[in-house]
Formats: structure tokens, C-alpha cells, sequence
């Protein structure tokens, strides 16, 4: 998702100037997080979101206003609904949001480096100073680490690379899985070895297709520290061939998930055993692959392993939000 608010922002300044609007500090109950941006246009154009409603609007107001000064700001939003003031929302606790104009040449080569270096798989050190003479700017690579979060100079933030999905299987539940991948931030990195079945036709989402092997394929992402990978393979030698390769990972996959049944992961997990493979690293697997939804079809099998990758990714319990009140 930052990768992609990045991109809007370099189109947006191709037409001119643009604020970059970012959640510099968050107390209580709110819809976004810290380091949430939205980018206004020149012509008023918002992309991304801090959160919507009434608190969102009020700092698209200000943008306009940061657009035609260039004077940086705050905007404090306040969502806790309180009867004795004037409040943006019933969130239940307060953002703090930084305006700040983006413009010209410098800025342009700013973002560039921003995505060149997110594209490669680094994490991005961004320093916003606050004062008014001075320009955000990139901490250098080899640089020592600066802790992240606000000062009354500035904001440190760290700007962490989009996560890799590694699907192994171009059938047909590997195609609708890279579009809810690709929907829910992740690059899309495709591995089967049937040209004909992985293909830009069939996989348009996707930044790398592997038509090779799968040990091939895995090595050439050993350099990779966020992935994610998802086993939907045609067979069940086509998952030891896998697991041999992605368990052996140094780092070791953020998720490694596998489709079939209860029957057919047992079978793949005494396989696996035999080659040396401990118990309890099998148990880190995610298999059977995807949430209890009662998922059926392609797509809807696609959308279980999507929640469950976001559960790995941002935490959570997986159940109804609405259970605890439902209860009441």
C-alpha cells in the first residue's frame, strides 16, 4: 500500500504541486495507524485515505489551503464523539495529521529513490523535519539506524517494502488468488512450470512470473525478507518439492500456507518427516491453507487465504467483529 501511495504521489507531481498528508501520532480508538498517508493533488485530487468522514475532510480542507501558502501544518482530529466539543467522528480517540506541500524537480527525485529502494526490497528511512527551511529527505543506507516516531524537530519513519506472495501453482485457484493478493498490497511472484499456465495474459498482477522448476524458482528469492508464500499446486509431489525448499529458508517465510485436504497435508507431513524435517517446524505451516469461511470456489478459496494472510500480517482472531455485541 505505500509503494502504491509513492506512485501516486510522483504521478500527482508530474501535474504540479501535491500534499502528502501523514498520521504523525494516534491516541485511542481511530481508523488508521501512525505513517498512514493520503496525497492531495493540485486539483484537489485525493488518493489513499487517513480514515474517511468528517476527520478526513477537514484535513483535505487545510491541504487546499497548504497547496496555495506552502506553509506546513498540523491538524488535529478528534473522534472521540464528546457532547461538549466540536468533534470530527466516534472513533473514540484522536489523530494528529502533518500537511506538507510536495513540489519541483527535488521532490520528484525524492520519490524516485522512495520506490527505486522499496522496489528492491530495502526498507526506507524518510525524515520529515518541521521546520519551515527544511525539506523531507532519506537517511543514507549505510548510515546508522535513527529510532522512528516524533520529536519536536521532526518524524522518523521507516518505511517497510510491500510483502512478497510467492504462489506456487498457476491453476485456477492461484489466478484468482494473485488478484485479492495484489488488491490487498502484496507483489505477486508466480511459480509453475507449465509456460502455458504461467503467463502475463493469465497473471497480469504479477512483478515476477518463474516458468522453471521450483527449487529454480525459490533460490532466485533467497534475498527476499518479507515473503509470503502459498502452495496451490497440482499435486502432492509438486508440495514436497516445496516445503524441502521453503522450509529450509534463511529468513524463513512470514507464511507458508498449503492447499488440500486434512487427508492429503497428513500425507505431504509423513513425506516430509522422513527427510529430517522436526515436528514442530511443521507445525508452523498453515495447512489446510485459509480461513473457515465455507469457501467453495476459486474465488471465494482465493479470499479465505487472503484473510488469513492478512491475520499473519497485521494480527487479529479472525472472528466477527460484531460477536461480542451480537452477545449483549
Amino acid at each position: 500500500m505505500m509503494t502504491d501511495c509513492y506512485q501516486q504521489l510522483a504521478a500527482a507531481l508530474e501535474r504540479g504541486a501535491a500534499v502528502l498528508a501523514t498520521v504523525m501520532a494516534v491516541r485511542g480508538s481511530v481508523p488508521r495507524e501512525v505513517g498512514a498517508k493520503m496525497v492531495i493533488d493540485a486539483a484537489g485530487q485525493t488518493f489513499n485515505t487517513i480514515g474517511g468522514g468528517a476527520g478526513e475532510a477537514k484535513v483535505i480542507r487545510q491541504a487546499l489551503e497548504v497547496l496555495q501558502t506552502g506553509a506546513k501544518q498540523f491538524v488535529e482530529i478528534d473522534l472521540t464523539g464528546s457532547p461538549q466539543r466540536q468533534t470530527e467522528g466516534v472513533c473514540g480517540g484522536k489523530m494528529q495529521v502533518w500537511l506538507e506541500r510536495w513540489q519541483g524537480a527535488a521532490a520528484q527525485r525524492l520519490v524516485q529513490q522512495i520506490l527505486q529502494r522499496l522496489g528492491s526490497g530495502q526498507i526506507v528511512t524518510l525524515i520529515t523535519p518541521f521546520a519551515s527551511d527544511r525539506q523531507p529527505h532519506l537517511l543514507p543506507p549505510n548510515s546508522l539506524p535513527l529510532p522512528a516516531g516524533l520529536t519536536e524537530q521532526g518524524f522518523t519513519e521507516q518505511i517497510q517494502p510491500p510483502p512478497s506472495l510467492l504462489i506456487i501453482g498457476a491453476g485456477h485457484v492461484g489466478e484468482q488468488l494473485a488478484k485479492v493478493a495484489d488488491l490487498i498490497g502484496f507483489q505477486v511472484i508466480i511459480q509453475d512450470d507449465r509456460p502455458e499456465w504461467a503467463n502475463p495474459q493469465r497473471y497480469p498482477q504479477a512483478t515476477q512470473i518463474l516458468a522453471e522448476p521450483i527449487p529454480k524458482a525459490i533460490d532466485r528469492l533467497a534475498h527476499y525478507s518479507q515473503l509470503y508464500a502459498a502452495l496451490v499446486t497440482r499435486g502432492y509431489q509438486h508440495d514436497l518439492a516445496a516445503l524441502q525448499s521453503l522450509l529450509q529458508r534463511i529468513p524463513p517465510c512470514q507464511y507458508l500456507g498449503m492447499i488440500g485436504s486434512e487427508k492429503r497435508v497428513r500425507q505431504v507431513y509423513q513425506a516430509i518427516e522422513q527427510t529430517g524435517v522436526a515436528p514442530e517446524i511443521l507445525r508452523s505451516i498453515y495447512a489446510p491453507i485459509g480461513l473457515d469461511i465455507g469457501a467453495l470456489t476459486p474465488a471465494e478459496i482465493a479470499v479465505s487465504i487472503s484473510a488469513e494472510l492478512i491475520l499473519v500480517r497485521r494480527g487479529g482472531t479472525g472472528q466477527s467483529l460484531s460477536g461480542k455485541l451480537r452477545q449483549t
